[in-house]
């Protein structure tokens, strides 16, 4: 099932290797239950640790923040709009990678579902929850021939 979404994708990281446009597209898209407007921020260490010191007072990099800012409107059928940022930080997804032996552009897919995931309302702080959102992107991740992070 698609679904209609805009997305912007901003890269503010020196890295080599990221995921092309297009690419983030189609991993967003294959995430997406919702009508959504979507920011996809690729950025440095810095910019991580201070938007998860600033927002989430913990102070560490992070792969993957996600912002929710809930229904911003609705679409012709009257179905809410979704509206979020999902930033990724290049240098740990990079390093998570090269640790896990997986290939970078998987890495990026895996935290870009995550990411958009967690703009849906999914969650992993209780293991039920865990289950319901790994398995989730498992499935999606499939769709790209991508194994399951998880396995």
């Amino acid at each position: 099932m698609s679904v209609a979404f805009s997305l912007s994708v901003q890269v503010a990281s020196e890295t080599d290797d990221l995921p092309d446009r297009a690419q983030i597209r189609r991993w967003v898209a294959a995430a997406l239950e919702h009508p959504a407007e979507i920011t996809v921020r690729i950025v440095d260490a810095d910019e991580a640790r201070a938007l998860n010191q600033d927002f989430r007072s913990k102070a560490y990099v992070p792969n993957v923040l996600t912002f929710e800012y809930g229904e911003i409107g609705q679409d012709e059928s009257g179905r809410g709009i979704l509206g979020g940022d999902v930033v990724i930080c290049a240098p740990v997804v990079e390093r998570e990678a090269r640790e896990q032996g997986k290939p970078l552009q998987n890495h990026y897919a895996h935290m870009t579902v995550h990411g958009v995931l967690h703009l849906q309302g999914y969650d992993h702080l209780d293991p039920a929850d865990a289950d319901i959102m790994e398995t989730r992107e498992a499935v999606i991740l499939k769709r790209f021939r991508i194994p399951n992070p998880y396995a």
